[in-house]
């Protein structure tokens, strides 16, 4: 698997998320990071094979398949692509539009691939979204708040083990794995 530790990162775009990911790979590239591209690479060439859902599916099943760590996402919206990318099992996707976004979707929701929207990211904002999302993990940044990676962690495995047939056969009610309670807490002052 290419991970983040070996600075390994999976990116794919549509037509409309292309300059968002250009300029995120560009930053990424300088800082030493190995980009693996499954999206447009040339926007001059009309391929219906760079369809937003298509691009977002092709990256979900690298990551399904245990091929990469963690992707990044690029379309207009950020939410076509991260929808097609979240049928694919073992994806947990998210869109997110701010730095502190992106560090409570990996830390909090140990989110694998990462939707930008090009309408709504500026270049250096994602640029700093991509950094927040890959210096960071599920729980870090939350020592302080008691079982905050449990419970996060809790929810993740509760999903991946997700049968809908299941649910419904239970009367949409989840089994659980186990339970960790949380409430909320505020940081305190140091």
């Amino acid at each position: 698997m290419k991970t983040i530790k070996d600075k390994q990162i999976l990116v794919g775009a549509d037509f409309a998320g292309y300059p968002l990911k250009e300029a995120v790979v560009a930053h990424l590239k300088a800082k030493g990071w190995t980009v693996t591209d499954l999206g447009v690479t040339d926007p001059t060439v009309e391929d219906t094979e760079n369809m937003f859902h298509r691009v977002g599916l092709r990256v979900g099943a690298q990551i399904s398949e245990g091929n990469f760590e963690r992707a990044l996402l690029f379309c207009g919206t950020g939410m076509g692509i991260h929808i097609a990318a979240s049928k694919c099992p073992h994806v947990h996707a998210g869109v997110v539009e701010s730095v502190p976004a992106a560090l409570r979707a990996i830390t909090g929701n140990g989110v694998n691939v990462l939707a930008m929207g090009a309408f709504y990211v500026a270049p250096q904002m994602g640029c700093d979204i991509a950094d927040a999302y890959l210096g960071a993990e599920l729980g870090s940044g939350y020592e302080w708040w008691h079982n905050f990676y449990e419970f996060h962690k809790l929810a993740i495995d509760e999903l991946e083990a997700f049968d809908y047939e299941e649910y419904k056969k239970n009367g949409f009610r989840l089994k659980h794995i186990a339970d960790y309670p949380l409430k909320l807490e505020t940081k305190p002052e140091e």
